[in-house]
């Protein structure tokens, strides 16, 4: 019998991971990092994955599976990056943008009002405007990398998204995302900020896939590939290039499923702390919590199933903020990831130490010093003349203080690194590790000098923040050791029943709650501790996480491999597919079934709820099959809201769900050699 082996692979925004797991022996027998190549992400893919297979011995035709995560699409929420689309809004209202936080995800991108839309029974309430709407598709259509389309109660009837959906698929070849096939939920509004953000994501999980699919082409792994979903789930590579949304939070899930693995543990707190954010879950007897109102990443609310998760733009690489109001001043950390100076001098140690000693050499401290930009490729339409001008400027990494020639170009460039077209490099968490000697990966002298120029800024009071860059370095240190408290907090309360209603957020930060962390003894002696442990996840997690569990009083739990536990988690998770479905009653005795293919009517309340019960679970088969699942196993719920009218109860309506679960359809070739 061969032996089957199993690829894992996470990129997140700084390194790229690769693991081999021996499916029969349930541990790891190869693992590998490598930076991840934003230009070309193929690079760092297979730097990783060759690595990992190397160190492992195994072959390419002995991979059975291969499996993807990844945290490109929560750090682009989170920083606020992404393509430019457009929203096809059907039967909304101006008021309606405001709502569910769409104009701010938005930003600016246009919207097209159109008449159409159902009733909240399914039935047309005003006629669509195509021919209206396909003038402004010609126009929008070379303006935007894709579309965005939510029409009103398009769950209870989604003809309208359908052919808004085809119209611009006909006139424009643009990727089309509509609200009625990432939820079934009612709010519109939420669900077209849903559809806006799964739209902005499309190029670059496409991108990513397409990379990891021809490295492994070129290696010859004929395997399947499968993608992390945010609840942990797994889906084929082809259902995720078109719901990429459902990828957020997929690292921070896959996470989880590795501490689990690699722990054993059953109930933890799980805090993964990667370049750009601090993701922390909640175990419960060895299960993550699913969030019931759908995921949460960089202060939206989107409509995706995910974990319950906190996400925080906190990370190794995030930017270092000087507080200049107050006369004290001090540091904040995040959201933004930045190149760390030290990463970017070990490239281009040239450009960046002759940028350093030229500004070192002066006394006066510059607005820009040890801050350097870096173009990325992307898509450039819709930018203003500014910001073409400075982007066009930017053919190369160079000092930002080169970049721009007046200040009123900071706007435009702030813009253009939203879009993705621009990475700022700048003093990170990574940098004060290097000066300290917690890592050692790049090059530390940059980090120094970097850290010298930032000190020499003044606070409110008039005075340099710090002359003595290994001080300046620890006070960052500190700050990431706070700030990750603070989540951890959060976290903690959120999830403890006897705070329910309360803000976690302030009770994280109370005076009362400090003093009991810090364990005070005065006339008040108060003493607190997080009641169950932490497990730190992260390749920079035995740098930082010592002092926070000295700081939470609790146990830390630190993995062997928990530098490498999504690309793990990747790999030992369930293909799960869910579908659901409503049955109505416009009036006594008479039932509305909202099938996939439009409304069905019935005399008889059972036929009704059966009717959609079988076709939910053949949807939800359908779309496990198409994941990459294989022995489906089906569980079916009813939700039935019923009202008492003078004593006997009346149907109001039902929501009738299946799931069907499987593991991963391993390679056909494998399979087949398998048998006797």
């Amino acid at each position: 019998m061969t032996m089957a082996y199993f690829l894992g692979v996470d990129t997140g925004g700084t390194y790229t991971d690769a693991v081999i797991v021996d499916e029969a022996a349930d541990r790891v027998i190869g693992s590998a990092k490598s930076l991840t190549t934003r230009a070309d992400l193929a690079l760092g893919i297979g730097l990783a994955v060759d690595a990992a297979l190397a160190q492992s011995g195994v072959t390419a035709a002995q991979v059975a599976l291969v499996s993807l995560s990844t945290t490109l699409a929560t750090n682009a929420l989170v920083e606020g990056q992404g393509g430019r689309v457009a929203l096809i809004f059907a039967g909304f209202d101006a008021g309606d943008l405001e709502r569910g936080g769409l104009t701010e995800a938005l930003k600016g991108d246009p919207v097209v009002h159109i008449a159409g839309g159902h009733t909240h029974a399914g039935t047309e309430a005003t006629r669509l405007d195509m021919v209206r709407l396909e003038s402004q598709l010609r126009e929008l259509g070379p303006e935007v990398m894709g579309f965005a389309v939510a029409a009103r109660f398009a769950t209870r009837n989604p003809a309208h998204e359908v052919a808004i959906r085809d119209l611009i698929r006909r006139v424009t070849g643009r990727p089309v995302t509509c609200s009625h096939e990432l939820s079934a939920q009612l709010n519109g509004p939420k669900r077209a900020l849903t559809a806006v953000l799964n739209a902005r994501l499309i190029g670059m999980i496409d991108r990513l896939v397409a990379a990891c699919e021809r490295h492994l082409d070129a290696l010859g792994i004929r395997a399947p590939l499968m993608v992390v979903r945010g609840d942990g789930a797994l889906i084929s590579a082809a259902m995720v290039r078109e719901r990429p949304i459902e990828t957020i939070l997929s690292g921070p899930a896959a996470s989880i499923v590795g501490a689990r693995w690699l722990t054993g543990a059953s109930d933890a707190l799980v805090s993964d702390i990667g370049g750009t954010t601090t993701d922390v879950a909640l175990l419960r007897d060895g299960l993550p919590e699913i969030d019931p109102q759908g995921a949460r990443v960089g202060g939206f609310r989107t409509m995706v199933e995910a974990v319950a998760m906190r996400t925080t733009g906190l990370g190794g690489d995030s930017e270092v903020h000087l507080k200049t109001e107050g006369l004290a001043g001090g540091l904040r950390l995040g959201p933004r990831r930045l190149i760390p100076v030290a990463l970017l001098a070990q490239q281009y140690p040239e450009l960046v130490h002759t940028a350093l000693d030229r500004a070192l050499a002066t006394e006066t401290a510059g607005e820009f010093d040890g801050r350097f930009v870096v173009p990325m490729s992307g898509q450039t339409a819709g930018l203003n003349a500014r910001e073409a001008n400075v982007l066009a400027r930017i053919t190369a990494p160079m000092p930002m203080a080169r970049a721009l020639t007046t200040r009123l170009e900071v706007a435009a460039l702030e813009r253009l690194v939203a879009r993705g077209l621009v990475m700022i490099a700048g003093v990170t968490p990574s940098d004060a590790s290097h000066v300290l000697g917690g890592l050692a990966a790049w090059d530390a002298s940059a980090s120094e000098k970097a850290l010298r120029l930032l000190g020499r800024r003044r606070n409110g009071a008039g005075e340099r923040f710090s002359a003595d860059p290994e001080a300046f370095a620890q006070s960052i240190i500190d700050q990431l050791t706070q700030q990750t408290v603070d989540c951890l907090l959060e976290a903690a309360f959120d999830e403890d029943a006897a705070f329910e209603g309360q803000k976690p957020e302030t009770l994280a930060r109370h005076p009362l709650t400090t003093a009991a962390f810090a364990r005070h003894k005065g006339i008040v002696q108060l003493d607190a501790r997080l009641g169950v442990p932490v497990i730190g996840l992260g390749a920079s997690a035995p740098s930082y996480y010592g002092a926070v569990g000295a700081r939470l009083n609790c146990q830390m739990i630190l993995p062997e491999h928990a530098g490498v536990a999504n690309a793990i988690g990747a790999v030992v998770g369930q293909i799960s597919q869910r579908a659901s479905a409503l049955v109505t009653s416009p009036s006594e005795g008479r039932f509305t079934a909202h099938l996939p293919e439009g409304l069905q009517l019935f005399n008889n309340r059972e036929e009704a709820l059966a009717a959609v019960e079988a076709a939910m679970v053949a949807q939800a088969s359908a779309r496990a099959e198409a994941a990459g699942a294989q022995d489906l196993a089906i569980t079916t719920s009813r939700q039935i809201r019923e009202a008492s009218v003078e004593g006997s109860p009346m149907f109001i309506e039902a929501t009738i769900t299946a799931t069907a679960s499987g593991r991963p359809r391993v390679a056909h070739a494998l399979a087949e050699a398998e048998t006797p």
